[in-house]
This record gives structure tokens, sequence and C-alpha cells, in this order.
């Protein structure tokens, strides 16, 4: 059992609708979101993954995932998984360069070449 949190109410309402239907993709967003709030990152990664699972064509299900997988410093499978989240559709370059969840790979020219392409030119 985990400890009391900030998260603690929402984490178990969530969890509780979870068991009720596991395949509530709002529910699994939310439940990653505030495990990886919590600290909670291998909670966070197995809730991203399970989003993936459920919606393999959805921008955000994978720029989340890449977030999950930098926390964890696992930067080429998170590269993967930012590099799809692009081809999906996903633009926000500047919370990218931001996101303090992709800090383990904004050094990276892969990264910084991926961030490149989505800065709109003048």
């Amino acid at each position: 059992m985990h400890k009391t949190t900030r998260h603690a109410f929402e984490i178990q309402f969530f969890e509780s609708i979870l068991r009720k239907n596991p395949k509530d993709s709002d529910v699994i967003e939310i439940l990653g979101g505030l495990y990886t709030k919590e600290g909670r990152i291998d909670e966070g990664l197995r809730m991203d993954r399970r989003l993936v699972r459920l919606k393999p064509d959805n921008a955000t299900a994978h720029y989340n995932l890449a977030c999950s997988l930098a926390l964890k410093k696992r930067r080429a499978e998170a590269m993967r998984a930012l590099e799809r989240a692009v081809a999906l559709g996903y633009k926000d370059v500047d919370w990218m360069l931001q996101d303090p969840d992709l800090d383990a790979l904004k050094k990276h020219p892969a990264f910084r070449a991926l961030a490149a392409k989505l800065v709109p030119e003048h």
C-alpha cells in the first residue's frame, strides 16, 4: 500500500473506476498522469503502455509514453515513442522543449533535430 499523498484520493477513485472498466482509456490516461506526478514512474509507465495498446494512433498517448520512458532514462525507447507521437500529429514543440519529463532527451541530437522539424518557419 502506498502512503497517503497529495493525489491519493484521486488515485483511489480512478483505480476503482478502472477495476470496473479496464479499457477506459480516459481513466488510464488520468491515472498515468497522477502516478507520474506522485513519482510512481513505473506505474505511470505501465498506464502509458496500456494506453498506447488501446489507442495506437493517438499522438498524445505516444507523447506520454515518451515522457515516462525518458523519466526512466530509457532514451532510445523514449525517442522512438516521441518520433511516433510527432508522426501521428503531435505538434506542441513549445511544450516539448520545456517539459521537464523529457530532460533526459534534450541534449541528444535526435531530440534537437525532431524539435527543429516542428518549429514553424517565419
